[in-house]
Formats: C-alpha cells, sequence, structure tokens
C-alpha cells in the first residue's frame, strides 16, 4: 500500500521518514520546492503537483494530509474530493477543529470516500520515532489504513477513539490539558529564577523528570532549553497560541463544564502579545490612586 503525504514540513517528513524505516512506501508533495528539496535529501520521493501524486498512488488512494489547520487544510480537502473515487481514504493528522472535521467526513460520504480525523501528538521527536495517535472515522475506513497508523505510532500510542471527529475531539482536548501544565511549570521556574537561592535550573529540571510526580515530557523539554540557555535570556516572553485551547474552552462553555485552568494558561498567552497592556496601565494607575504606590514612567 502507498501513502500519499501532502505536506512536507517538520511534522509530514518525520512522519514519512518513519513510516519508511518500516517499509511503508511513500510519495510526497509540498507547495514549497524548498520542503520537496529537503525531503529529496532524505530520500523520500516527491511530486511536484497533486496530479502527479494522485496518478503515483494505487488504485485505492490513501492520503495523509499534514498541513495547516483551517483553510488550507479545508480546501485541500475540497479539492481532493473533486479527484477521488469512491473508497479512497483522505487521513487528516493536523490540529484540525472537529467541527471542520466532521463537515469534512460528511462531505467525503457524501461521494463515498472516506475522511479520518488523526490528533497527532508527540512533537518532531514522536513524529519521527513514534508518535501518539488519536483516530476517529468510520471503523470501516479506520480498518484499512489501521497498519499504518500502528507502524506510525510508539508503543500503546495509537487509539481508535470513534466515530467522525472523535480524534480531532480529543487533540482538542488534549492541548487544552498541555497549555494548562505548560504554564504551571512556568510559573514554578520563575518562582525558583526569582528566589534567593542560585539554582541550576537544568539540574532541577533533571531531577523533577526522574521519579517524582511531575516527571513528564515537558519536563525534558525544559531539561533541554535551560541546558542551552540557563535563564532563557535570547528568548522574548511572547507566547503564540494555535488555537486548541480557545476551542477546549468554547466547547466547555457549550457543556457548562469549568476549565478555569486552561482558561487562565490561554489568557495569560493573549497577555504575553501585548507589550504595553493597557489593563496593566489600568492597573497600576489604580494602585497609585488608592494606595499612592509607585508608577514606572514611560519614556
Amino acid at each position: 500500500m502507498k501513502i500519499g503525504f501532502i505536506g512536507l514540513g517538520k511534522m509530514g517528513l518525520n512522519m514519512a521518514l518513519n513510516v519508511m524505516d518500516k517499509q511503508w512506501e511513500v510519495v510526497g508533495f509540498d507547495a514549497s520546492s524548498q520542503a520537496r528539496e529537503k525531503a529529496e535529501a532524505e530520500h523520500v520521493r516527491t511530486v511536484r503537483s497533486i496530479e502527479t501524486l494522485l496518478d503515483s498512488l494505487d488504485e485505492q488512494k490513501i492520503l495523509f494530509l499534514s498541513t495547516p489547520a483551517g483553510e488550507i487544510t479545508n480546501l485541500l480537502v475540497t479539492d481532493l474530493l473533486k479527484a477521488l473515487n469512491r473508497g479512497d481514504v483522505i487521513i487528516d493528522s493536523g490540529n484540525s477543529n472537529f467541527h471542520d472535521s466532521l463537515n469534512n467526513y460528511h462531505a467525503g460520504k457524501k461521494q463515498g470516500v472516506h475522511f479520518v480525523d488523526c490528533g497527532t501528538s508527540g512533537g518532531m521527536e514522536g513524529a519521527r520515532h513514534g508518535a501518539c495517535l488519536m483516530v476517529g472515522g468510520d471503523e470501516e475506513a479506520v480498518k484499512i489504513v489501521e497498519p499504518f497508523f500502528k507502524d506510525l505510532a510508539c508503543e500503546d500510542g495509537y487509539l481508535y477513539s470513534g466515530k467522525a471527529g472523535s480524534g480531532h475531539y480529543l487533540k482538542m482536548v488534549h492541548n487544552g490539558i498541555e497549555y494548562a501544565m505548560m504554564q504551571a511549570n512556568g510559573e514554578g521556574f520563575q518562582l525558583l529564577e526569582a528566589s534567593e537561592y542560585a539554582f541550576d535550573l537544568e539540574k532541577v529540571a533533571k531531577v523533577w523528570n526522574h521519579g517524582s510526580v511531575i516527571e513528564a515530557k515537558l519536563m525534558e523539554l525544559a531539561e533541554r532549553s535551560f541546558a542551552q540557555d540557563p535563564h532563557l535570556e535570547e528568548i522574548k516572553g511572547e507566547i503564540n497560541a494555535s488555537g486548541e485551547a480557545k476551542w477546549t474552552i468554547e466547547e466547555a462553555l457549550q457543556l457548562d463544564i469549568p476549565v478555569p485552568t486552561i482558561a487562565l494558561s490561554l489568557f495569560v498567552r493573549n497577555q504575553s502579545k501585548i507589550p504595553d497592556s493597557f489593563s496593566n496601565k489600568v492597573v497600576a494607575s489604580l494602585r497609585h490612586g488608592f494606595g499612592g504606590h509607585a508608577v514606572v514612567k514611560s519614556i
């Protein structure tokens, strides 16, 4: 079975190399010539158009998308559905909103094309050496590509989660939890950095990641970061948010489920994008007004 990879960025290329190690035949396409050249340097066979990609695959076409969530992926699925036949399979491995995945599933269903939503976790290292996969879609469709998923995943890292949308729903909640965990790590290390003690944060992260109850992949990543830049002086404290926590909070509001920790972690990210927050100015002025507390004048 050949797998057509669309999207050969950091995740897509690493997942292609992962399954190639397990003897899967891969044909790849990316709109970026640089991405194609990088993939070819890693011995991934690439083509210059989706039409050529489709011609290169088996009669039953299996397409694995590793493309940016939202409009790009949705338009791609729309275009693919015009070219595919009954029984072909589209797998969306990106961080798509589960509502979009449901729409794409129903669009495919009308044409007899299988759409499978695959929540993917583990970062670039997991993509290369064994990812965590949460897969939703019709069981009939998932069975077709399940051997591929099992080879792509790490041990015990594959779950068929049920009906369409469930894989990306799981990944959405997973990322909401991830936001909160990262925020807790950030706040804890900020306290250590501000304390009177000369902690070696790399060593702290290392010991916490061996036998403690907060041992985790994120702690390992913190250790690596502190090894490269002990006081993180080379980066700005500005944190991007890619959308999944927002979707988690919106879903929680729909279900009347409180998720205050996840919500606060997203708000911190939003705040980090405002270098001179007006709300902080208001708070400073109020503190000065009622307590006479000093304010820092702008230059």
